[in-house]
């Protein structure tokens, strides 16, 4: 029989990594990126070559210079591509620039910190090509090393968003995950202006496959996320896959109408039966101050809603590049291909 080489037999790979102030841990990545790769490369079934894109989020630190070195090697087994923003536009806006500029058949996307392991690749890359998943995603069993009031924030937060919405977002999920052709053009095809990736997967579907692991301290440098952020990027996946608060806001508003019409009942009643209408300034104050924060409230989930149709009408692009370019391409076929000893020289 025939040797099959086709690209769904030998695919090849791009790597999405989104990267903000990482100077210090890209050359740590792009080392085990190319370990990786070399047993990549050793499977039976190697895929033809791998590509690695950076984007530039608008970084303050050397980052860029950084990606440009590592563009320049001619030593590395893979191919360094680069989009940097005019300016800081959020992770979401880059892995969205670097899905759209991925070529692969197959594209992972990753984070370069290492708290996602690129030691994972093979095992889900040979997954991938059994043809039993469109995708294979990663999902942390553990929270070590977290702050338990974040670490119970973050749970109660996926509780509640499989509740009110209809994405299918797993406690814990990553946005390391290998995703065939078809689920990166579904993802892109999602060309809204406040992206909530992790949503974005949940709902676009496809057969998915999770892959557990342990948590990974960061290889260097600070998070970039702080409680406060956390807690926003969780208030905009609310609004943009569940209308349920709005639904909230109706039925508080109605019950609050009902509770005044029954106040309303028994201040008559007591009038007449008492002829004291008057319950008290303390009471009033306290009737005044709820419904008057439950308005406020049912106004600010309608505005949280508003201001995202807001956003979206402007069709303002999801990112601005300042700047593109990719490295060479290997010197060396995948069966060659071995991983690089040479650290990045600033």
């Amino acid at each position: 029989m025939e040797k099959n080489d086709s690209p769904l037999q030998h695919p090849s790979i791009s790597v999405v990594v989104p990267c903000y102030n990482e100077e210090e841990s890209l050359p740590i990545f792009a080392r085990e990126l190319a370990r990786v790769t070399a047993e990549l490369m050793a499977l039976p079934t190697p895929p033809r070559s791998l590509e690695l894109i950076l984007v530039d989020d608008g970084s303050t630190d050397r980052t860029l210079e950084v990606i440009h070195g590592l563009a320049e090697r001619d030593d590395l087994p893979y191919q360094v591509r680069w989009t940097s923003f005019s300016r800081n536009f959020g992770k979401e806006s880059g892995l969205y620039a670097g899905l759209e500029a991925a070529r692969g058949d197959l594209v992972a996307t990753m984070d370069a910190d290492m708290q996602d392991p690129p030691a994972l690749l093979p095992q889900m890359y040979s997954d991938l090509l059994t043809g039993a998943w469109d995708s294979i995603a990663t999902r942390r069993v553990d929270r070590a090393g977290e702050p338990p009031i974040r670490s119970a924030f973050a749970r109660l937060f996926y509780r509640i968003i499989n509740k009110i919405s209809d994405a299918d977002i797993v406690d814990g999920a990553r946005d390391f995950r290998l995703m065939t052709r078809p689920v990166v053009d579904a993802v892109l095809a999602m060309a809204e202006r406040n992206r909530f990736t992790k949503g974005i997967y949940g709902w676009v579907g496809f057969r998915t496959k999770w892959l557990p692991y342990e948590n990974v301290d960061r290889a260097a440098g600070e998070t970039k996320w702080s409680f406060f952020k956390l807690a926003l990027y969780a208030l905009d996946g609310v609004a943009a896959f569940s209308t349920m608060p709005l639904a909230i806001a109706s039925v508080l508003g109605g019950l609050f109408c009902i509770i005044a019409l029954v106040m309303a009942i028994v201040v008559v009643v007591r009038a007449i039966m008492f002829g004291d209408p008057v319950a008290g300034w303390p009471s009033l104050m306290t009737a005044l101050l709820l419904v008057g924060g439950a308005q406020l409230l049912c106004l600010g989930v309608i505005g949280q809603y508003l201001a995202k149709a807001y956003v979206e009408t402007k069709h303002r692009p999801i990112y601005l590049a300042r700047e593109r370019g990719e490295g060479p391409l290997p010197q060396t076929g995948a069966k060659g291909a071995t991983p690089a000893e040479k650290d990045v020289r600033s």
